[in-house]
């Protein structure tokens, strides 16, 4: 539907462009800030203030907001598609190695930001990432490259202490993060072949104790053996000596013993030749 102004009132005609313009003020110098937000008011150019989270008001086209994020951010230096921005460093053995990292922080005054820096972008670049690559430089020197790796957290404690204590500016470092710390491929080979020969020898020990382990269980079976060998031996002579004697104490306590068992044991039959002048055996007639 087309309307043709010319035939409206001149009245009507004004009163529209009227509230037209009054609603292009009114979304124009309305603006809202979110949570994680503050707004930086400028007045001119010149920052005359800062709005919180909520619905404000400001002059149109004398006013401006420059949104700056109060949230926790994270700059991260590690390999990724547009290029590698991990940190490149040296142990304190000449060992060089390449350092994957994160930094989280957030800001704590969005009108020092701006006034400083401009954006978070710029405050980032000058002071985040330069103060990170030099204070990774600092402690990763004070480490021998077993080190770094066998004593990761104390290396990134001390790194996290260094960037967060050299930063200073309107924002507070939260934490640091060593995710990756990669050595030379010639260093990795010298590790794992140093690594390889420990556990060779770890295995050469181990089947030496398991030897003589089984060295001494095979003697303690050869002594026991023995040793119950001499008790059966002992046993025995004691229990022989106790049967001599006890035959000894019979004799003497029964002289007449000895023909007694003899003549238990007589069959009856007396023998068919003797010498001469011996007597019948086992007889002893009065």
């Amino acid at each position: 539907m087309n309307v043709n102004f010319d035939k409206l009132p001149k009245g009507a005609v004004g009163a529209g462009i009227g509230v037209i313009t009054l609603l292009v003020i009114l979304f124009s110098a309305s603006y809202t800030i979110d949570e994680g937000e503050r707004g930086v008011i400028l007045r001119l150019g010149k920052i005359v203030g800062e709005a919180g989270p909520g619905l404000h008001f400001k002059l149109p086209v004398i006013n401006s907001i420059e949104k700056i994020s109060v949230q926790i951010q994270k700059e991260a230096f590690e390999k990724t598609e547009s290029g590698d921005n991990r940190l490149q460093a040296y142990s304190r053995d000449q060992q060089p190695a390449t350092i994957a990292m994160a930094v989280n922080y957030h800001v704590t005054d969005a009108s020092a930001v701006y006034a400083q820096f401009g954006s978070l972008i710029n405050m980032k670049s000058r002071i985040i990432n330069s103060r990170a690559y030099e204070q990774v430089k600092n402690v990763f020197g004070q480490f021998d490259a077993a080190d770094a790796i066998q004593k990761r957290a104390l290396l990134n404690a001390e790194v996290f202490a260094a960037i967060r204590k050299s930063v200073s500016g309107p924002l507070v470092v939260d934490s640091v993060q060593i995710e990756d710390i990669t050595f030379s491929t010639q260093y990795e080979s010298a590790v794992e072949a140093r690594m390889q020969a420990i556990v060779k020898q770890q295995q050469a020990e181990a089947d030496k104790q398991k030897r003589i382990i089984d060295a001494d269980a095979s003697a303690y079976e050869v002594k026991a053996a023995a040793d119950a060998k001499a008790h059966q031996i002992e046993v025995q002579g004691k229990a022989e000596a106790g049967a001599i004697q006890a035959r000894g104490d019979a004799l003497r306590n029964n002289p007449s013993l000895p023909t007694l068992v003899a003549s238990e044991k007589w069959n009856g039959v007396l023998p068919t030749t003797m010498v001469p002048g011996n007597v019948l055996p086992f007889l002893n007639i009065k």
